[in-house]
């Protein structure tokens, strides 16, 4: 055996040589592992005893990927080209073994390999779409000449990772080696290359398939319509599709050069440096400074529901699909028989489409139980409460729960905005309650607000991140405030979206405005979809403002077929001329001169308090850090991946620019727009928010 270097081995098995690469934990392409490829291979090469080469890789995967922490730094040793020129140029025949996955530049280098050998668990896929990439080291070339233009298509965009049986049927793998021989089969298979004298297969020199599809612009034409929605507002899907354009209409040199370019144009642009940051946002929000990685967790393995609304069956399911059973609490039958009914109603409706069986759809339900006995309870080792939002009926069923339920298990809260520190008084064990905001529908949405209170302790913190994890949420830890994070900073935008359209814009102009930003709906667009009448009472209603008026006419939104705007039969909305009349009519009643408000003004007044809320939370010590804060936003609310979040878009922006407007508006509008003191600590000492 010949070390080449630190995370590369030679040796020879018979005219085979192998070449071994260990960079643990996923074998990224980071300098050592290119020099590792390239000089290796010129070794085997200069050999004259060696017919053929395997490539192949140890630890828990092939090579993943490119290593994203060298992005933006000066590069060292070969490049990957040179890397992949010494492969494929090569006058022997190289063999990728793959295991794991072969990700991004992984199954860029296994494309310049003549021959791909993987093992059936092994997967591989072009993700750099989801970092705001194309794969920029010849892969949006190669893969469509071995897969076609269409799948070529689908795989580059959506960044999905496609087993090793399906790579064999489209020809992405040569042949499939028995799990736990990939090396034995890699090498068998290299010496069959060699006995039958098979030719060099270059993958760059196959042209069956894309010229097939040459003066077929239909072919991305529809694609590019199916997707229109998915891809909204994103560079990187377009650059991708263009890329396999380039493949199928140019020569591979001249297609090469088109994949450069627009590399280079993503890599140095900001939804890149934005789809990177949440990437790293995302590993980043489950480290807690002051809960160490070893605090002992509590274990869970019931699981106690208080209220079978929405939100109560929609918790329900997360932990009934994780396989932990699941007790139900309501105070009637009828709404008890209503939310179990939903809940199966759901997952029948899953099976419908096939995600899984009726049989899987009973193992779910058969761990449910629903009740009418909150001492039904008693042996939970987590009650989340998910009752109606008010302060007393909270605390009434806290001090219930402490007398019911069994020492050491957690009382959580789903409150989305009252103080939980309050709620704690009502029990003997405030240690043991804590906030964990779903946000609806709980099945579906991402985001998990986890919220200490003061006296919360570590084990329950640990133990709701950890659970989080479990049922498949991405949690941000957060502190007790009116609204916590997401609704806090929330707050802030439908303030100013409510004042600008009585200031002169119209509610489609304000929707218009956030959604071309990248949000998938305004507020307003958003009330008539979740009901005007939310925490709306007929009773206590006086017309004080818009939506009292809209909610007495009993236009409540979508499901009365008008709210702020009209719909048709089909839900589709448009501007209605019955609100723009009491609009204009509640303008002129409360004194107020409208004015023509430009597009820019709607998005500055609209998202910079929101950026300016975020400086106040990061003061407050209510957020760990200001990547945790885009976290909640881009999970729970929409927040466009490709701005990176409310505090990654102030960076981008600049917390200069963002400052000296809310000065503006303070000056003209008053103190809504009173700069936080670390907005104002930022811009003096010329820092981030990215850097607290």
């Amino acid at each position: 055996m010949t070390k080449i270097n630190d995370v590369a081995t030679l040796e020879k098995d018979g005219e085979i040589a192998v070449l071994t690469l260990n960079s643990p934990p996923v074998n990224a392409l980071s300098g050592p592992v290119r020099e590792g490829i390239n000089n290796g291979i010129k070794q085997a090469i200069d050999d004259a005893d060696v017919k053929a080469i395997v490539l192949i890789c140890e630890g828990r995967t092939f090579i993943a990927g490119a290593d994203i922490t060298e992005f933006g730094k000066a590069p060292s040793g070969p490049s990957l080209f040179d890397a992949l020129a010494m492969i494929e140029h090569g006058p022997k025949p190289v063999v990728a073994a793959i295991h794991g996955t072969a990700l991004g530049g992984g199954l860029e280098v296994a494309l310049t390999c003549h021959y791909r050998v993987a093992v059936p668990s092994a997967k591989c896929g072009l993700p750099e779409v989801n970092l705001g990439l194309l794969p920029g080291a010849g892969g949006t070339q190669r893969l469509p000449r071995i897969v076609g233009p269409e799948k070529a298509l689908e795989m580059v965009t959506s960044g999905q990772h496609v087993g090793a049986k399906k790579c064999l049927e489209m020809g992405l793998v040569d042949e499939l080696a028995e799990e736990g021989k990939l090396r034995e089969g890699a090498v068998a298979f290299a010496k069959k290359i060699v006995a039958e004298k098979r030719p060099l297969k270059k993958v760059r020199d196959l042209n069956d398939k894309v010229e097939a599809a040459r003066g077929k612009p239909e072919i991305f034409a529809e694609f590019r319509k199916a997707n229109a929605r998915k891809f909204r507002g994103f560079l990187a899907p377009e650059y991708n599709i263009q890329c396999i354009e380039a493949a199928v209409n140019l020569p591979f040199d001249e297609g090469i050069k088109v994949e450069q370019k627009l590399f280079r144009e993503l890599v140095t642009g900001t939804q890149s440096a934005a789809q990177r940051h949440v990437f790293f946002a995302e590993r980043q929000v489950w480290k807690l400074p002051d809960v160490p990685a070893d605090t002992p967790t509590i274990p869970v393995n019931k699981v106690g529901i208080i209220g079978a609304g929405t939100m109560g069956g929609g918790i329900a399911m997360n932990f009934l699909n994780v396989g932990l059973p699941v007790t139900i609490v309501e105070t009637k039958q009828d709404a008890l028989d209503r939310g179990l009914g939903v809940i199966r109603k759901n997952y029948e409706n899953s099976a419908k489409k096939g995600r899984f069986s009726m049989e899987e759809v009973e193992k779910r339900m058969g761990l449910l139980k629903g009740s009418l006995d909150m001492n039904d309870l008693a042996d939970s080792d987590l009650v989340i409460e998910a009752v109606f939002e008010n302060m007393d009926v909270k605390k009434q069923v806290f001090t219930k729960l402490d007398a019911i339920v069994k020492p050491g298990a957690i009382l959580a809260t789903n409150t989305s905005a009252l103080n939980i520190d309050e709620i704690a008084t009502a029990v003997k064990r405030p240690e043991a309650v804590i906030g964990l905001h779903f946000f609806s529908p709980a099945n579906v949405m991402r985001l998990l607000e986890v919220v200490r209170a003061d006296k919360t302790s570590k084990p329950v913190i640990a133990t709701s991140m950890q659970l989080a994890k479990k049922i498949g949420k991405i949690a941000a830890l957060v502190g007790v405030c009116p609204g916590f994070v997401g609704n806090r900073i929330l707050a802030q935008r439908q303030r100013e979206a409510q004042k600008l359209i009585l200031e002169g814009a119209m509610p489609w102009d304000v929707d218009r405005v956030l959604y071309d930003f990248g949000l998938p709906m305004g507020p307003f667009a958003m009330s008539d979809l979740a009901g005007l009448d939310i925490g709306w009472s007929k009773e206590k209603s006086q017309g004080a403002t818009i939506r009292d008026v809209l909610c007495e006419m009993d236009r409540r939104g979508q499901k009365t077929g008008a709210g702020f705007y009209d719909y048709d039969e089909n839900r589709n909305a448009k501007p209605s001329p019955v609100v723009e009349k009491i609009i204009l009519d509640f303008a002129q009643k409360k004194g107020i001169n409208r004015r023509k408000i430009s597009d820019d003004e709607i998005l500055e007044r609209c998202i910079y308090p929101m950026i300016n809320e975020g400086a106040k939370i990061l003061e407050e010590g209510k957020a760990i850090r200001s990547s945790d804060i885009d976290i909640v936003w881009i999970n729970g609310y929409g927040f466009p991946v490709y701005r990176g979040g409310p505090m990654f878009y102030g960076d981008t922006v600049g917390a200069a620019k963002v400052l000296a407007k809310m000065k503006e508006f303070q000056a003209t509008m008053g103190d809504d727009f009173k700069p936080a003191k670390l907005l104002e600590k930022i811009v003096a000492e010329g820092k981030k928010f990215s850097d607290f």
